[in-house]
Formats: structure tokens, sequence, C-alpha cells
């Protein structure tokens, strides 16, 4: 039976590709929206605007502090209430962009706060306005802060996504419960879909690592 059952999901492997290829897309769309919106409100996390950076504050705090499959349910299932209706493909998007930019913001105003005051003061003193201060001095410094905890938060994001399942999308996660009314040998079609979630998530791993490792020998080295 189980031959039976192995050989049943080999034929079906296209439908996981499929599945494989929307959770890339979606989480694609996400990264790249929620990295642009990160950057932006962790540069103004990172102010001396006490509004801002207590509007910003409150809005993390939300974010992070409650579940993301209720924040989905949310724009999904309560919005068309109030006459914002989206289908399952750009809710997904939306919903996982606000996520990982909550989280994003933090790391971002993280590492510009941890760049030495006296960076700001010669930038400053250069002439450089606010934003050149920012694009030539303060952002590049950040970044050897920023990128380890940015890329493992990609993968997070990564695997967060496997929630948009719940109102349909037919990403990876969708695919195996799917499969499962099919073939009702729960743990070999899940362990299918971990090892392709692992597939596209590895390279980000790696690559955390070694930012990490780098960043570790470069202040050794100072």
């Amino acid at each position: 039976m189980m031959l039976f059952y192995f050989q049943r999901l080999i034929e079906i492997f296209p439908f996981f590709l499929k599945g494989l290829w929307m959770t890339a897309v979606v989480s694609g769309i996400s990264l790249i929206m929620a990295t642009i919106f990160g950057l932006l409100l962790g540069i103004a996390r990172a102010s001396k605007n006490k509004l801002l950076v207590g509007l910003i504050g409150a809005y993390v705090a939300a974010i992070r502090g409650t579940p993301f499959v209720v924040q989905i349910f949310i724009i999904f299932f309560i919005l068309p209430e109030w006459g914002i209706q989206l289908d399952a493909f750009p809710a997904a998007i939306l919903a996982l962009t606000i996520l990982g930019t909550a989280f994003i913001c933090e790391i971002v105003a993280g590492g510009i706060k941890a760049v030495p005051r006296g960076q700001w003061e010669a930038a400053s003193s250069s002439g450089l306005n606010l934003y050149q201060q920012l694009r030539y001095v303060i952002v590049p410094q950040s970044l050897q802060t920023i990128l380890p905890p940015l890329v493992g938060q990609y993968v997070l994001l990564i695997k967060d996504s496997s929630v948009v399942s719940v109102i349909g999308v037919m990403d990876l996660t969708r695919v195996g419960w799917v499969t499962v009314n099919r073939i009702p040998e729960g743990l070999m079609v899940f362990t299918l879909v971990g090892i392709l979630y692992f597939a596209i998530s590895y390279p980000l791993i790696r690559l955390s690592n070694r930012l990490e490792k780098k960043m570790a020998t470069q202040q050794v080295m100072l």
C-alpha cells in the first residue's frame, strides 16, 4: 500500500511544483515590498521625530503581538465588510507585506541606531543633507548589522507564507492538504512539502550564516 501511495505521489509531483511556484511568487513579491517599506519605516523609526517613532512603534507592536492567521483573516474576511474586497492572491501579498514590514522595520532601525553618533556628526559637518547622510554614510555602515538578521527574516517570511493556504491560495501547503484527501498518507505527503520548503529556504539560511560569520570576522579584525 505504501508503494502504491508513493507511486501516486510521484505521478502528481508536478502539482506540488505548481504549489512551490505559487509559494515562491507570493513570498518573492511580499519580500520585495516588505523590504522597501521596512527600510523607509526603519529609517523613520530611528529618527528623532517622536510622533513618527510612536506611530510606527504602535504598528510594529500590533503586528508582532498578534497571530498572522488573525491578520490575514481580517484582511480577507473583515475588510470586505468595510467595502474593501480583495481576492486571495492580493490579500495574501498584502498580509505578508504588512507582517514582513513590521519585522524588517525593527531590524533596519536597530542597524541605523548602532552606527556611532560621531558618524552622523561627521557627515553633517561635511555639508551633506539628511538624504545624502543616510545614502552615503549611515546606511552603508549599518548594513553589516542589518544584513544577517534581514536574510534570516526572509526565511521566516517564506515559512509564514504557508498560512495563506487558509484563504484558498494554492500554495505548497494548500497542495499538501488537497493531496492528503487523495492519498491518505499524511506523513509522506507533508514530508515532501517540508522538503520543498527547505529547498527554497536553505540557500537563504546558508547566506545568513555566511553573513554572520563575515560580520563576526570583521568585528574581530577591528
